[in-house]
């Protein structure tokens, strides 16, 4: 539901310089604030959104990873092996 601002007030516009000197002086540091850092997020991905991945990922991926010294990769490699041989 949307509520009317009943309370605004409106700025008048200063007669003396003093006044208007004032008012800048203010808005300067305001203007000179440092910039609040982005607030990021953060993604979990499940045990079984990994194992999907793991189970559709092509051999050359997986070649790749046991080469960089991937202990799974390693794993499932080992054991296409096994099967070829039978």
């Amino acid at each position: 539901m949307i509520n009317p601002v009943s309370s605004a007030t409106h700025a008048q516009a200063a007669s003396k310089p003093a006044a208007r000197a004032t008012a800048q002086a203010t808005a300067q540091p305001a203007a000179q604030a440092k910039p609040q850092p982005a607030h990021t997020d953060t993604v979990q991905i499940s045990a079984a959104a990994l194992a999907l991945k793991e189970a559709i990922e092509n051999p050359v991926q997986t070649a790749r990873e046991a080469a960089a010294g991937d202990a799974q990769a390693k794993r499932l490699l080992a054991r296409e092996a096994a099967h070829k041989t039978l």
